[in-house]
């Protein structure tokens, strides 16, 4: 068996994804010296990092949102896929960043990465020149120390558990508190979702979905409707969060009274459509999140009844969130719902661990297939630790 540098700091793998057929991944292993970086420069350990249907987003968006440029190859045919995980510095020439330091952020689908950090108040911030175009949410790397979202436990729960569960869910959350915060005052307009009697949620068993309707649940006055195939139905019933549950072939069965706005986090063009066919003008606004259902063509707006689409793009929202709230609210507020979020995902999500970079690689082709059930995360380490 070829050996890909599980547990050995001497060498560097990493899942790259094909950049046209995002199903078709390969193992890349390069040496590093252990001994010697670049002045500043840190080189980290990749403890964990989830793999969800968003990773696949991010592939299928990659050109679009610029999530190729995250970790570069300079190949035009396989590119890194960010994931959001835990990290350790191994090494370090940058005299703000100590060894041992662990840090939340995106990383590579990798057992090590190198990054140029110039430090924050938090942690540090990704200064390598194929960075400084991104959004700062995207660059920015949180120490366990000063991380005000880092997990507590309690005598019956483990910080390992809880930091798949925050790798899982985090990222997702907030994509999912956001887009209710942006429909919870009207997307600046101050007429909370948009005036409309319900929310109709497209894949309502996606975890970014289940954070959505977690937080829409506790608005008075907005009904919450869960869309999901027919597999999933008790599933998403069981969590509570949704006042009503139907399949993609019953959406001509819910209610038009008062009107509705919809978010859809499949990508599914038929889907999407027949919302639109049941509400037309009475459906004041379509949020598409991601695309879970990456081998659908894509939308075409123009062909639907209603308002078109509009993309949401979470970096912004944290922007506006950020200036509105101030900093600090922000991080309060975030930390806050995440809590209560993740700590509740023990009665519906398993943690299941894929160790290695066959495994990783393996997790990445299950999640692409959709072989993977809704109440179960997938962790992975691709030293195999």
């Amino acid at each position: 068996m070829e050996n890909h540098g599980e547990d050995d700091d001497r060498v560097t793998t990493t899942l790259e994804v094909r950049r046209d057929a995002v199903g078709e991944t390969r193992l890349v292993t390069e040496p590093h010296d252990p001994t010697h970086l670049e002045p500043g420069d840190v080189r980290l350990r990749i403890d964990r990092f989830a793999i969800t249907a968003n990773n696949i987003t991010y592939a299928v968006f990659g050109d679009m949102l610029g999530y190729w440029d995250f970790f570069p190859t300079g190949d035009a045919e396989f590119g890194r896929v960010p994931a959001m995980g835990w990290a350790t510095v191994i090494e370090s020439r940058s005299p703000d960043i100590s060894m041992g330091r662990r840090f939340y952020g995106w990383f590579p689908m990798a057992s090590h990465v190198v990054f140029t950090p110039t430090a924050t108040a938090d942690g540090f911030r990704d200064d390598g020149a194929h960075r400084r175009q991104h959004a700062p949410v995207y660059r920015a790397y949180v120490a366990t120390d000063a991380d005000s979202m880092y997990p507590a436990v309690d005598a019956d729960s483990s910080i390992d558990d809880a930091e798949d569960r925050h790798a899982l869910l985090r990222g997702l959350f907030i994509t999912g508190y956001l887009a209710e915060e942006f429909f919870a005052d009207g997307g600046g307009t101050g007429e909370p979702y948009f005036g409309a009697a319900r929310v109709v949620v497209l894949s309502a068993s996606s975890k970014t979905a289940i954070g959505f309707a977690q937080r829409a649940a506790i608005r008075p006055g907005i009904e919450v409707v869960g869309v999901t195939s027919a597999s999933n139905v008790e599933m998403v019933e069981a969590l509570g969060f949704y006042d009503s549950v139907v399949t993609y072939d019953q959406i001509d069965t819910i209610a038009t009274d008062g009107g509705a706005v919809s978010i859809d986090m499949a990508g599914n063009p038929a889907a999407l459509s027949a919302v639109h066919a049941r509400f037309g003008d009475d459906l004041a606004y379509s949020m598409t999140v991601g695309r879970s259902h990456h081998d659908a063509p894509p939308v075409e707006s123009a062909q639907m009844a209603g308002p078109a689409p509009q993309l949401f793009f979470a970096p912004t929202e944290v922007s506006r969130r950020i200036e509105e709230w101030g900093r600090a609210e922000y991080g309060r507020r975030c930390a806050h719902a995440l809590a209560e979020f993740v700590s509740g995902s023990s009665t519906w999500m398993q943690v299941e661990h894929r160790l290695g970079a066959e495994q990783t690689q393996a997790a990445w082709a299950d999640v692409h297939d959709g072989v993977v059930s809704p109440d179960v995360g997938l962790i992975a380490n691709v030293g195999g630790r």
